[in-house]
């Protein structure tokens, strides 16, 4: 590949990957051990949806200007395992919220491969 399609090609990936973040949605992605992960923007936070077979795990961040939300669940089929929330008295900065999807997906991921 010469260098102008090579610059080309690098200008295009990152058109094309800054069209997925203007629209809020990343493309849905697995993991070597099956784990789906989906991530959405919704408004000023994001939410995450992560599944495995029947098994499925949820984040939700709803940022307003007071404060921020997060909910978490964990189902099994239709059983819920886990169904909290949380509520900050301030609202999180986006590096927040990317932190906390990471930090999620990242202990989603660890207890997957200890089963």
């Amino acid at each position: 590949m010469n260098l102008k399609a090579a610059t080309f090609l690098g200008i295009l990936t990152v058109v094309i990957g800054d069209m997925s973040f203007a629209s809020g949605v990343w493309p849905s992605t697995e993991t070597d051990d099956g784990l789906q992960i989906e991530i959405t923007r919704k408004g000023a936070g994001k939410q995450v949806v992560l599944s495995q077979g029947v098994k499925e795990w949820f984040m939700l961040i709803e940022v307003t200007p007071e404060n921020a939300v997060i909910l978490k669940q964990e189902k099994e089929q239709d059983r819920y395992l886990i169904d909290e929330s949380e509520t900050h008295d301030r609202p999180m900065t986006v590096d927040e919220v990317d932190a906390a999807i990471t930090d999620y997906v990242n202990s989603v991921k660890a207890r997957v491969r200890k089963k």
